[in-house]
């Protein structure tokens, strides 16, 4: 169905967990754009329009736990091999047998898998912010607790269900200003503070979030649309993506090290810990990436650098498209 760059429909779609909100844009080849934490289809307000005028047919999802999204009430169902499934229902529910898939955060890690467990369906992979690393090493969770000596690293303070959930929904909206504001370029801690990713004994995240700061991307309708759909929702369905870490990398041993061969992209902040943490995976992208077409690193952005920097996001993203087979 042809759209004008204008138009913009919501629908719901079945997956294999029940039913999948995604937000559709113009009309052409089909790009999927994946959401991660703690997000939602809204993350790519920006990005919608941008594609749908270069031509492509945007759709944007809710992550299965979120938003419009089925949220289901085992924590196993929010496994990566049941998110590339979801993925690929979204392709065949929209009348479709490939598309270019675009994800950010978690987001960027579910885009990755669905290129790699399914190339045939997706024939190119764009990552935002946090850079593919082949599954491998010890167990996840192994490596997260030996993070932070006395203190606890947020991955490791997210396993536990229920509790990082009584710290964050009595007050969700304020807890979703700071997180955005802790890893956002121009309002994140300096480097001399606590850092913002780890929790000190008896301690909660939100102490070291920013006070009283609103980074310049979010005013007061976009914190509004995020607090109402996780007002509404609750975190339970978006904090299990990370309680089925140790799970993925049992499910994925058979790709122990495997590359994604399809064309690729990578635009990270230089100011985002996922870039400077992972700076040896980005290293390694001659290997694990040999079909990247380019990588960026884009000065003074944070985590949330398609909201940060939409104009620099949709043009690399567009050059990068044109760029790719038919």
């Amino acid at each position: 169905m042809s759209k004008s760059a204008t138009q913009c429909t919501h629908r719901l779609v079945t997956s294999p967990a029940g039913r999948l909100h995604l937000v559709e844009q113009g009309s052409g080849p089909l790009v999927l754009l994946v959401h991660g934490f703690p997000e939602s289809w809204y993350s790519w307000r920006h990005q919608l329009p941008a594609l749908a005028a270069a031509g492509y047919r945007a759709v944007a999802i809710d992550v299965r736990g979120y938003g419009r999204s089925s949220r289901p009430d085992s924590v196993a169902a929010y496994r990566m091999l049941d998110l590339v499934a979801d993925n690929l229902a979204v392709v065949h529910a929209l009348g479709e047998q490939s598309a270019v898939i675009v994800g950010h955060d978690w987001g960027s890690v579910i885009a990755a898998n669905s290129a790699l467990l399914q190339p045939d369906v997706f024939r190119a992979v764009g990552l935002l912010s946090v850079p593919y690393a082949p599954r491998g090493g010890p167990r996840p969770s192994e490596v997260f607790a030996r993070l932070g000596g006395d203190e606890e690293f947020y991955v490791s303070y997210f396993q536990e269900p229920g509790r990082a959930e009584a710290e964050i929904e009595p007050d969700v909206r304020g807890w979703l200003a700071g997180f955005y504001a802790a890893m956002s370029g121009d309002t994140m801690p300096a480097s001399t503070a606590p850092d913002p990713h780890f929790v000190s004994k008896s301690g909660t995240l939100r102490d070291r979030f920013p006070k009283d700061r609103h980074p310049s991307w979010l005013g007061q309708g976009e914190l509004d649309a995020y607090a109402e759909e996780f007002e509404r929702t609750g975190l339970i369905g978006a904090l299990n993506r990370y309680r089925n870490m140790d799970r993925d990398w049992e499910d994925l041993a058979d790709f122990d090290g495997a590359p994604i061969t399809q064309p690729s992209l990578f635009v990270g902040g230089s100011r985002d810990a996922a870039t400077t943490w992972l700076a040896d995976a980005i290293d390694a992208y001659p290997t694990t990436l040999p079909g990247l077409v380019s990588s960026h690193l884009l000065d003074g952005c944070g985590h949330w650098i398609q909201q940060e920097r939409p104009d620099d996001v949709n043009r690399l993203l567009s050059g990068w498209l044109a760029s790719l087979p038919s």
